[in-house]
């Protein structure tokens, strides 16, 4: 069978992220993109749930970014995990 090339764009670091996971794995990351080629054509679907993670809305993000900067600033409360629980129980 005719071999083809197939060019895709990704982040760096997720890429470098992928060939670590697959060098794991015992594999490159031509065989992960054949291997996930082959259950796509064969189970006519994507062979995992592809959902939008609520972690990463807009929302959350922009806490996060408030919180770190938060932090920069040294405005921080520190509180051990009994405090945090007498205030959940007051």
């Amino acid at each position: 069978m005719a071999q083809v090339l197939v060019n895709i764009r990704m982040d760096e670091d997720l890429k470098k992220s992928m060939e670590s996971t697959c060098r794991v794995l015992g594999m490159n990351m031509t065989t992960a993109f054949t291997i996930f080629a082959k259950k796509v054509s064969r189970e006519q679907r994507i062979p995992f749930e592809v959902s939008v993670d609520p972690f990463y809305s807009e929302s959350n993000l922009a806490a996060i970014d408030e919180s770190a900067r938060q932090i920069e600033q040294g405005r921080v409360v520190v509180k051990t995990l009994e405090e945090l629980l007498a205030m959940e129980n007051a």
